[in-house]
This record gives C-alpha cells, structure tokens and sequence, in this order.
C-alpha cells in the first residue's frame, strides 16, 4: 500500500487529460487507432449513473487503510503502520490528483466524469470526505494508538512532558542537526510572505519516547529570532501540486527536460493547508489569502500534523508488537537439492517453466538470480530488460553493467517518468548507458510499464530465449512487501512475442501482432474484451461461464460496460480490487451477477490476473495492466497467457482461495462504500496472506 516501505495506492493524474501529437505518433508506430471511445450503448439510456467515481473510490481505500490502523486484532505497531501509510497516501493524493483536479477547475474544462460529476463537484465531495477521514486519522491516534503505545512503554509526548535530561538532549539535537538547517522567515512590510515549502513536519527520536519535532524547534525560536519577544507559536503544514508537466519530442530532450522539472516540483501551487486547531484565526486568515486556497482546503487537526514521522516508531525494534517473522523461500523448481550451490537457472527453467509467486517465492534467488547468472554466463548473448523502478542499491542495475562489461550486448529500456522515482531513474540511465548498455528511454508519449526480461543464450542446439515477465517491477527491497506473480519460461511462442515487442521498443519495428501476449496500447483492451464476450457464448451454449479478475484499479468504462452485458447474459463476474473501482456491483438488472470485494494486509496485493472459464479449459492470464485509462491507453503494458496445466492450477487455486466467502475481505455495494465481511457460518475467518504463509512453510519443510 506507499509510499515505498507500503507503496503508494495512487494512480496518475494529469494523464487524464486530451491527446498531444507525441502520442499520435506512437499510435501510428504501434499500428493502431487513438485511444478507445466506447461506442453509444443501450447501458447510457437505462444506467447512465452507473460508474463509480474514481477519486472517491480511492479515499474509500485509504478509508480501508484506516480500518486496518484501528484493528485492534492486529500487532500495535502494524496499525501504527497503517496510520502513517494513511498520511502518506493522503499526502500524495492531493499531491497528485487533486492538484489535477484543480488545474481543470482554473482551466475552465467542465467536462463531467464518468461517474456523472463536474470537476467542482468531485472535488467538494473529496475536501468533505478527507475532512471525514483526517479528523478520524487524528483521534484513533490521539484516543486509541497513544495509550496503546504508552502501555508498552512507547511513548508519543509533547516538550512540556519531557524531563530535564530529555530537553536537555533535544536541545543537543537541535543545535548540531536542526538549527543548521532552519531558516528564519519574517513578515512585515520590508519582507514580503516567504515561499512555504512543502509537507516537511516529522518526529524524533529518543529512547522509545518520542517529541514531535515542531515541539522542539517552536522551545528554540529565540535562537531563530534572537532580540525578539515570541509570544505564540503555531504549526502548519502546506501540500503543494508535485505532478510533473512534461513537452516530449525525443528522449534526449526528455530527459534534460524532465530534470529541469524536477526542480519546479518543490515549487508547485499550494493544494492542502493542515493546521494545528489551536492556530489564532488571525493568523489562519493570513495564511489562507496568503497562499491562495480556499477555506474548504484547510484542515484544523491536533498536532502533530505530520504523521508520516510515525514510520520511525513502526520501525522499532520490538517484534512482539510486529507481523511474525517472515523468510521468503526459494521455489521448489529453483531450489538445490542436495548441494549447497545455487541451482542453475537455466537448467531448471529450461525442464519446466516456473510460475513465482512474490513475497513467498523469493525474488534474491529467483529473478535477481536469473539476471546475475545471465551476467556471468559465458554462453549468454543478450540481455534485454524494462525498469520502471528498482531500489536505490539495486543488484539487478549490478547485474546490467556486469553483463554489459563483459562484452554482451545490453538493451534496457528505462521509463524516467515513473512518478516521485524520476530522479532515481535518471541516475541509474546514465550509470547503465556508461557502462555499455543501450539505454532506451521508452517510446514518446508513452510510459513503458510492462515488466519484462529476456536472456539470449546460445546453447548445443542452437539459440534459446529464456523469459521473464512479471506483474511487479524489479525491486528487490518492494518484492519483500509487495504480492506479484512472475513467469519464467523458455515457451517459444512467448519467446518470440517479448523479442518482437523489445524490437518495438528499441527500433523501428512495426511488428503489433502477438499470438501468446496482449499488448497495450495495441491489443489489451480489445482483447480482455474478447475474452468477456467469449464467456458469454459460453454460458448462452449451455458450457460454463464465468470471469474472475484481481487487479488493483478499474475504471475503463469499456471493459466495465462488457461486464455489465456479461451479468445481464448470467455470466457470473468476480473482481477482486486492491484500489479504485468503477463498477457498482449488484445493481437490479445491471450487475445482479457481480461482486467485487478487496483485500489489504501486511502485503500489498499487486498482481494482475485476467482468469476465463473458457467452457471449462480456463484461459489465464497475467501481466502489468490494470483496467484504466492510462494503462490501456498510455502505457506500454503486457498480458501473456499462462502456458501449461500447472501455472493454471496454481492461480486457480489462489483465485478460489481469495473469493472463498470464509475470506476475509471487504465487499463493494451499489452505493460505493466498503463493508468488511463477516463468517457465513460459525467457521472462522480466514486471513489469506497468513494462509499462503502457513502454505510455503509447509511446502518449504518437505
């Protein structure tokens, strides 16, 4: 769930908006139409309200988040997790997509969302609801953590509570790590109001007590403003548009473009004012006409304000108040069996294909495995790899320059507009391009998000493609706390598939066909559609139909409206939805046939799996596409179908596991708003996540 030590939940924002020639262009190179406009259906005149609203469906996750922090079941500093992972998505959310929503308003475009509102109108909804929200954020801290916390001896207090010794130490802190870095701003009519920087607010720390660090500097604002009398102090905390705005025409020009932008970002227009409550309104009233926002874009909240800083006590060392301890294990298929040498992966995947299931498979000697095994492989030609993100020290960068140095041949297609990753991506580009690689910034107009890797190797029978293709990125340090599937295969037909779409990529190609993958923006939503209305001829020849869908977001108002005409032909739909949903479920005569529900815990569910009946042979497939707009449209995204019984088995079961109704979960009705199931019976609830734990213990222990 954000932001990385539990990812962000928030999608894109002003990616939303009209079509600029760079993306005509790329449409052309990819052999296909601009992005898809549903054609006038008979749905528009019988449920023109019948997609939820996007923006409000994701403050309903973060709602969920907020469940999670106030679950007394779960270990005390887990719901501290989630508390600040609430912060941090919340912070983003304005960041990005009400920043969005904003520019629309000031621009003047009134066009109405799918879910039938003006932009104005979103917005009122979403400053209410937040105002909602953080108000309940605020005292499931203040009423429920801090006592909980304090009763095991960790403690959250405020300067006047701390002893002598204690200030004395703040004091220490902040004259060698604070005071060096703080900057006095006057007001008067010789200076003008200064620049508020951004969501800069966080707590220290002390021998599991805790003060949060505007306490300490508002005890030491004489040193700051010496010669004058501080007669009161109050805290604030200004949220500013961080979107990137960005003119494409070629990737060298992007690239320099986007680091001059990324300097712009720290100086966006406000979008969130949070104050202390005990802020004089005075001084609220200078802020606000100072900073140009509106009154309903001001949150009066108990301090501290920035609960992000509650990371820093979710890390303590204190696993009695933690998850049980979890090691990821290596896949069967990739595991030694009696020496205690790495498996050779080559070897193992060219027996049989390997279907890796992250956390539980580890990634360290799985992929990352892979990749440095390629690296040093003699018989190994070519390595070709996407990365959208990886982590700061990242061995599969490592494993890149290592093969590239050892003089095989290299193509990294690298995606710098990974939102809040841009600067680490521009610097591992141009680590990669000085060792050797050939570094491809991706394809202009689109964002190059599918998750691809694939070794050449010249063996005795000639030359072989081993391939990867996962539905995460290629992060070992998020591959530990995110939930994502990954194929490893020698599957010729696939094979040929990821080389011709590299190509595309890389080079001029204009090879658009694939026979085992779909590919956006050329073929993912034409073919999830494909699939939906196979199902229906299905059921309607009497063989069986359903559809089973786990992605994080859907909001494509084409893929929803095939689902509706899915429900109404008796095709039975389950979607299991991590974040945003569009769909209303159970509607009388629309979606009698559909259920959504959505999971959240320790990890964060991030597979992608597009599961048909098939008249009883189902037809599985996975990949890095969600169902929206930006992925179907924008980006370059990839599904491949599972080859073989097992990899279909194997999601199957997971599939059944996560819509058993003795699961826990939550379930989405009509109206939009989440409710957490209960037991059917008198069974108890089953946590998949601890489940699929308990499940590779046992297969790690035979």
């Amino acid at each position: 769930m954000t932001t990385e030590s539990f990812p962000s939940t928030v999608g894109a924002s002003a990616e939303e908006g009209p079509l600029d020639s760079g993306l005509r262009v790329v449409a052309d190179a990819f052999d296909v139409d601009p992005p898809y406009v549903p054609e006038a259906d008979d749905l528009d005149q019988s449920f023109p309200d019948r997609f939820l609203d996007r923006e409000l469906s994701w403050l309903r996750l973060n709602q969920r988040v907020l469940e999670l922090a106030e679950d007394e079941s779960l270990p005390l500093l887990e719901r501290v997790r989630f508390l600040a992972i609430f912060a941090s998505n919340l912070d983003e959310f304005f960041m990005v997509r009400v920043a969005g929503l904003k520019r629309r308003i000031a621009a003047g475009v009134a066009v109405r969302a799918a879910s039938g509102l003006l932009p104005r109108e979103v917005l009122e909804q979403i400053l209410e609801t937040t105002a909602e929200l953080t108000a309940r954020h605020a005292h499931t801290f203040q009423e429920s953590l801090i006592p909980a916390l304090g009763e095991q001896g960790i403690e959250v207090v405020r300067w006047e509570e701390l002893d002598r010794e204690e200030q004395k130490a703040a004091k220490k802190v902040f004259k060698e790590r604070v005071f060096p870095v703080l900057t006095p701003l006057a007001v008067d009519p010789a200076h003008p109001f200064p620049y508020i920087s951004g969501l800069s607010l966080n707590l220290a720390l002390g021998n599991q007590r805790f003060v949060p660090l505007e306490d300490v500097i508002g005890e030491h604002l004489k040193r700051l403003f010496p010669g004058m009398d501080v007669l009161k102090v109050h805290t604030f905390r200004v949220t500013r548009n961080e979107d990137l705005e960005v003119e494409e025409d070629d990737a060298e020009n992007l690239l320099k473009a986007l680091e001059k932008e990324l300097l712009r970002r720290r100086f966006g227009p406000p979008v969130r004012l949070e104050v202390e409550e005990s802020m004089d309104d005075e001084v609220l009233e200078l802020l606000v006409s100072e900073l140009g926002i509106t009154d309903a874009e001001v949150f009066r909240l108990p301090g501290p304000l920035d609960l992000r800083g509650l990371h820093a006590i979710a890390d303590l060392d204190r696993p009695d108040l933690k998850y049980s301890p979890f090691l990821a294990a290596t896949h069967p298929l990739l595991a030694p069996v009696e020496s205690a040498s790495p498996v050779d992966v080559f070897k193992a995947v060219g027996r049989s294909d390997v279907l890796l299931h992250h956390p539980y498979d580890s990634f360290s000697t799985s992929v990352q495995r892979f990749l440095e095994q390629a690296a040093a492989d003699p018989h190994v030609l070519a390595i070709k790899q996407t990365l959208y993100r990886t982590s700061g020290d990242s061995p599969i960068i490592d494993a890149l320059v290592d093969a590239a140095e050892a003089g095989k041949q290299v193509l990294v297609i690298v995606e710098i507009k990974a939102r809040f990753d841009e600067e680490a991506n521009i610097r591992w580009a141009r680590k990669l391009e000085q060792a050797g690689c050939h570094v491809v910034y991706g394809l202009v107009g689109l964002k190059t998000h599918c998750k691809l890797a694939m070794v050449v190797r010249d063996e005795p029978d000639g030359i072989r493609r081993y391939t990867h293709i996962g539905t995460g990125n290629y992060n070992p340090k998020t591959a530990r706390l995110y939930e994502d599937l990954g194929l490893l295969t020698t599957n010729e037909a696939i094979g040929e598939d990821v080389a011709h779409l590299f190509n595309n990529l890389s080079g001029f190609s204009r090879n658009a066909s694939y026979d085992e993958l779909m590919v956006a923006p050329d073929s993912a939503r034409s073919g999830v559609i494909e699939h939906i209305r196979a199902e229906v001829e299905h059921h309607r020849a009497g063989r069986p139909g359903r559809i089973r869908i786990k992605a994080n977001s859907i909001v494509d108002e084409a893929v929803i409206d095939e689902l509706y005409h899915a429900s109404q032909a008796g095709v039975q739909v389950e979607l299991l939805i991590r974040a945003i949903c569009g769909v209303r479920p159970g509607v009388p005569g629309l979606s009698d046939n559909i259920r959504v529900r959505s999971i959240l815990g320790r990890f964060l569910e991030h597979s992608r799996i597009y599961w048909f009946g098939n008249g009883g042979s189902p037809d599985v497939y996975i990949g890095s596409s969600d169902l929206m707009h930006r992925n179907l449209d924008r980006r370059v995204e990839v599904l491949v179908r599972l080859p073989g019984e097992a990899a279909t088995e194997q999601v199957s079961a997971l599939l059944e596991l996560a819509f058993d109704p003795h699961t826990s979960a939550w379930q989405l009705a009509p109206d939009g708003t989440w409710t957490r199931n209960t037991s059917p019976d008198e069974e108890p609830m089953i946590d998949l996540q601890e489940t699929l734990i308990a499940q590779h213990s046992r297969r790690r222990a035979k």
